[in-house]
């Protein structure tokens, strides 16, 4: 399957992935293939994976990170007048 990560927290390894049919599904840390997870900023970052089930609960694993997003832009600060 293909979808988008919506957010990944790298603290807690946790995060969420959007599916074309507009539903979400949980990634876990240990739900990344090896190879580059997401760091930073990587909401809209395009993901494979397969879906698992354990405990009632559906999960993302075998996750690959098809694209590195592009580096996010940082806001101009503005001088106080």
């Amino acid at each position: 399957m293909r979808g988008e990560l919506l957010w990944f927290n790298e603290a807690r390894q946790d995060g969420l992935i959007a599916l074309d049919d507009g539903s979400r599904v949980v990634v876990l840390g240990s739900g990344f293939a090896p190879g580059p997870a997401p760091e930073g900023k990587c909401a809209g970052t395009p993901v494979s994976f397969e879906l698992s089930e354990e405990s009632g609960e559906v999960r993302a694993v075998s996750v690959v990170v098809l694209e590195a997003p592009a580096a996010a832009r940082r806001a101009r600060r503005r001088g106080s007048r």
